[in-house]
Order: C-alpha cells, then structure tokens, then sequence
C-alpha cells in the first residue's frame, strides 16, 4: 500500500508540472529552473521528515522491523545526495543527447518530462530486483561493489569524445518498429508521411535518454544500496534526485564546462561506497559520516571547480 500511494504522490506532481505549470512548450529559462531545482530540492528535503515519521509510528506497516526512524532519515538522505550527485554525470550525456540530434530548447522539457516518466517504473524494477538480490544472496555486496568500481576506472578512462547516438542500440530497435525522419520538427514524436506512421528525431532523442538513465541506474542504484536494503528508502531517495534532475539540467546545462573537477568527485563517491559494500562485513560505518564523507567531497569538486573557473577569468582579464 505504501508504495501505491507513493506513486499516486509523485504522478499527481509530475501531471502538475506538465499539465498546469509547463502546458506550452517553450524555453526553460535560467530563473525557472533555479526556482524548480529550489522547488524539489525542497519537497525532497521535506519527505526526509516524512520518512521519520513513518518509520517512527510504523505507517502502512513500512517498518515492520522497528528500525530506527532517524536512522532511516539519514539513510533517505545520504541516497539522495549519492543519487543526485551521480546524476551530475547523466546531466553531460543528457547535453550531449540534446545538442546531437539538434533538439530544440522549447521540446527539451517534455522529453526530459517522459524520460522520467519511464525512469520511474525502470527504477522501480531494478530496485526490486536488486533489494531481493542482496537480502537473499550474502556475496551480492561484493558484486555491486565491483559493479561501481568498474564504473569509477571507467569514468577515470572517459574522454571527452562524442558518440554516435544514431548507431546506439536504442535508436536501432526503434528503427525496427518504426522508420525515422531526421526531417521533421514539430514537436511530435510520431507523424505521418507519404500515409505511413514516421518516428522524428524527438522520438529518438527520447528513447536514447530513457537507454542512458537505465546505464546510469546500474551506478546509482547499488550505490545506494551501499547505504540501506530497505527498497522503501532505495526508491523514494532515488525518485526524488531524478524528479529533480530535469530542473537541475536546465540550470547547470550552459555551465557544465565551470564543474571540470566535479569528475573527480564522482570518481571518489563511486570508489567510497565500492569499498563500503565490499568490506561491509567487516567495517560498520555509520550512515551520518557516510552522508558527512560524500557531501564534503562534493563540496571539495565544487570549490576546485569554481576557484578554478575565477582564476582562469582573472587570468584572462589580465591579458586582455
């Protein structure tokens, strides 16, 4: 019941924001997507307190156990930020996306709107899948832990390169089912031509992104399970970041080349909670200096980028 009625929760939101706040298709501006990262940052924040509150009076039977509800509320908390953080990474390949299939801005929310939409029930799965996986297998930690390893020498290796999305398996299986014309641009994912049904480049775009957030996932997810098994906290941690990442991908998305040394600091987030799963049989760590580590090397990413960035800017200054 308790997952029913988080779904109702987080489609009534996302049917307000499409159906009431973003009707039209138009540009997010720099202001707009400050106030709505602000906007579900804040209700992220504010079902922090929820969490306690149903684990503290057992609501719905979510905690049948008798866990600790403030336990649990960091817990919420520390995948949300891990969830968040490592979808700074999914913010430059969501660019890449964008700028490769020459998406305009004004169509680029209600692409993002539908990916989420699809993250949503993808998550979903591979978060049950994944809770069933841990809580019935004892090496399970051990094969998530090198799951994020893999991912951290890989992000180390990544270069700045483009891809070619058009070859990408899910433009490919798309193409099977329907023809694509690179052509057409009015804001439709599927028209008509010459009397048969077409596929348009948004359709592709959209179908790259939901493939990519499903990459992604296999990081973020049993990176969050690094922290808790509780599939509860998993989901709704990981529902809330993605929820807020379109918002935050408006904002950040002109500004991606001033967070150079974020990279960095994914690569270390993606390293801590590798090495916390794979030793957790031996080393108890407790959640609130998990949530203190991962925080302090963000925050460690962010003033190396942007100390950097103003530096560069007084540098230039000075030749001109």
């Amino acid at each position: 019941m308790v997952w029913i009625v988080f779904l109702i929760i987080i489609f009534a939101l996302l049917a307000l924001d499409l159906g009431v706040f973003h009707k039209k298709d138009e540009k997010v501006t720099m202001k707009a997507s400050l106030v709505w990262t602000a906007i579900w940052v804040t209700i992220a924040l504010i079902f922090g307190g929820v969490v306690y509150y149903m684990y503290d009076t057992n609501l719905m039977n979510v905690n049948p156990d008798g866990s600790s509800p403030l336990e649990a509320m960091i817990h919420y908390y520390t995948g949300y930020v891990i969830e968040e953080s490592l979808s700074l990474d999914n913010i430059f390949v969501m660019a890449m996306i964008f700028k490769y299939f020459r998406v305009e801005d004004k169509y680029q929310h209600n692409i993002l709107f539908w990916g989420i939409i699809g993250a949503v029930f993808f998550r979903m799965g591979m978060i049950l899948v994944g809770a069933a996986f841990v809580n019935h297998f004892t090496w399970a930690m051990y094969v998530f832990g090198g799951v994020l390893l893999f991912s951290a020498f890989k992000m180390i290796k990544e270069g700045e390169e483009s891809e070619d999305f058009e070859q990408s398996f899910g433009v490919r299986m798309l193409g099977k089912i329907y023809p694509i014309d690179w052509t057409i641009s009015n804001g439709k994912y599927l028209a008509k031509k010459d009397g048969k049904v077409v596929a348009t480049s948004l359709l592709a775009a959209l179908v790259v992104v939901e493939f990519s957030d499903i990459l992604f996932a296999v990081d973020s997810i049993p990176a969050i399970f690094s922290v808790t098994t509780d599939s509860f906290i998993v989901f709704t941690s990981n529902i809330f970041a993605i929820l807020g990442l379109r918002s935050l991908y408006f904002f950040l998305a002109n500004m991606l080349d001033k967070f150079k040394y974020m990279k960095y600091s994914l690569i270390f987030v993606l390293m801590f909670v590798a090495f916390k799963m794979i030793f957790s049989a031996w080393i108890h760590m407790p959640a609130l200096v998990s949530l203190g580590v991962i925080v302090m090397s963000l925050l460690v990413g962010i003033l190396a980028s942007l100390t950097s960035t103003k530096g560069k800017a007084v540098n230039d200054g000075k030749d001109n």
